[in-house]
């Protein structure tokens, strides 16, 4: 009963005008972000990463969330009306709900990915407040603990690594060398600095994340405006009684299957849509209607997205452990703040931590007012030139940058890692484990050398804890378990081109 009072107590904060009105600009911004194709959340909370120094941590990190969410909706829009989905979890959604569109169902499409999106945040709601409980089992955490849980988040970056393993790591250790730039926590002494005095204090992680993800996917995406076609028009909006009874059931299969995958280390939303999108089709008796315009090609992947965006939070504000890159760059906005994501969070700010997750169901009932009458709205924003928005947002970049501490150095870093951001795209390097070892490093490092400073510099005190022993073990397996996932990939891909060769 008493987190459910504090959930109370939370949307009680959330329901004030100055955060209903940050939830409502997260929305909203959450909306376009999904609407311009390419240019994802984690790039949009990077931008808006120095707004968090002015409102505070509650409010900055409403309107953080509720992009994250936000952009779940936004890309089902143009999914369905371009054919283009704006997010990777919508990919799934341009099967069938780009065949409705085209016989004039586009609206009942959008108002059946909205209703199943805000079941799929109900349903992640409910799961984060059962899950929170395990934050009080991670107070007993010592250095050996916090250390194999950090390691146990590293082993993400398997989960992360896209196509290849090696370049994923390139990305992590580099990753990690960054966050080393600065002051020794324990010595005391400069390194990595080569003589510099703005990097005594280290490089700007806000800065970092923006120009990785911001300036990259501007520089990556610039020239899309000229493979879009025309929007297709929205026609009716209400679904039918049939589309109605239809999609009952996806619905209620899409959130679970949604949270269960959210809570898995770098899920992919893509895989999350596609795997509903297959089990509906799967067990649907009208086969052969999916890929023609089935209404549960669109309710069920919906449904499943909104479902993983709430539960990939869940490790974050339970454990201190980010799934994706997003959430790793909201940990970096924790910090920022002065709060520590995790087990502390509940116990040193719980108004915080409670206010954030009530406000991810008010920030979906918003959403669902939002996109259903003004869906229309959101399509003219399609008319207007990407290189004017894409200037524009290079624009608020660089102030920002600026305005960080009033240096023009942050200037340089951004432009920088907006460069390397872009080139490691160029050569299929993911930026993903980047963000999370820039965000992990430092407190494996603290963790580790308190731990050996404890011990004497005996390792044997991370196998000495049955907590750490297990969680060292948790990692392991979950590093065996992906290469093996990977070697029968690629080996199931070796064979169906031997024998797409042979006949």
């Amino acid at each position: 009963m008493e987190i459910f009072e504090q959930l109370l107590n939370g949307l009680l904060a959330v329901l004030t005008w100055e955060n209903l009105l940050l939830a409502l600009i997260g929305c909203v911004l959450g909306m376009l972000v999904g609407i311009l194709p390419g240019f994802g959340p984690a790039a949009a909370v990077a931008i808006l990463l120095p707004v968090t120094f002015v409102l505070g941590p509650a409010p900055a990190l409403i309107m953080l969330a509720a992009i994250l969410y936000g952009a779940s909706y936004g890309g089902t829009i143009t999914a369905v009306l371009l054919n283009v989905p704006g997010e990777t979890s919508s990919v799934a959604t341009t099967i069938d709900g780009y065949q409705m569109a085209l016989k004039g169902r586009a609206g009942a499409a959008l108002t059946i990915a909205a209703l199943g999106s805000f079941v799929g945040c109900v349903v992640g709601l409910l799961g984060f407040v059962v899950a929170t409980p395990l934050s009080r089992f991670a107070l007993s955490f010592g250095a050996p603990e916090f250390f194999a849980l950090t390691i146990l988040g590293l082993s993400l970056v398997i989960g992360l690594a896209g196509k290849s393993l090696v370049k994923a790591l390139i990305s992590a250790v580099f990753g990690l060398s960054i966050g080393m730039v600065g002051i020794d926590p324990l010595a005391g002494v400069p390194r990595f600095t080569f003589g510099q005095a703005p990097l005594l204090d280290g490089i700007n992680f806000i800065a970092v994340v923006m120009g990785l993800f911001g300036v990259s996917e501007l520089l990556a995406t610039v020239d899309h405006s000229a493979k879009f076609g025309r929007a297709l028009p929205v026609g009716k909006i209400w679904p039918t009684r049939t589309d109605l009874r239809r999609s009952v059931g996806p619905i209620l299969r899409g959130a679970p299957l949604g949270f269960l995958f959210g809570l898995l280390p770098g899920s992919p939303g893509a895989a999350t849509s596609f795997a509903s999108y297959a089990l509906e089709k799967a067990i649907s008796k009208r086969k052969s209607e999916f890929g023609k315009g089935a209404i549960e090609g669109v309710a069920g992947p919906e449904t499943a997205n909104n479902s993983l965006a709430i539960a990939g939070m869940i490790p974050l504000f339970t454990l201190g452990v980010p799934t994706s890159a997003t959430t790793a760059i909201l940990m970096g906005a924790f910090i920022v703040n002065g709060l520590v994501p995790g087990p502390l969070l509940f116990q040193n700010s719980p108004d915080v931590a409670w206010t954030i997750i009530a406000s991810m169901l008010v920030g979906n009932v918003i959403l669902l007012i939002l996109n259903v009458p003004l869906v229309r709205v959101w399509v003219s924003f399609l008319k207007t030139p990407f290189p004017v928005l894409y200037a524009i947002v290079f624009g608020f970049m660089i102030l920002g940058a600026y305005t960080l501490d009033g240096s023009v150095f942050n200037i340089g870093v951004l432009l920088v890692f907006g460069l390397i951001g872009y080139l490691m795209r160029k050569v299929d390097i993911p930026l993903a484990p980047m963000a999370l070892t820039i965000v992990l490093g430092e407190l494996m490092e603290s963790n580790l050398r308190r731990a050996l400073a404890i011990s004497g510099g005996d390792p044997s005190i991370f196998v000495h804890s049955g907590i750490s022993l297990t969680l060292l073990i948790l990692a392991a397996l979950a590093i065996v378990g992906a290469l093996i996932g990977r070697m029968l990939s690629s080996r199931a891909t070796r064979k169906k081109e031997l024998s797409g060769a042979a006949l």
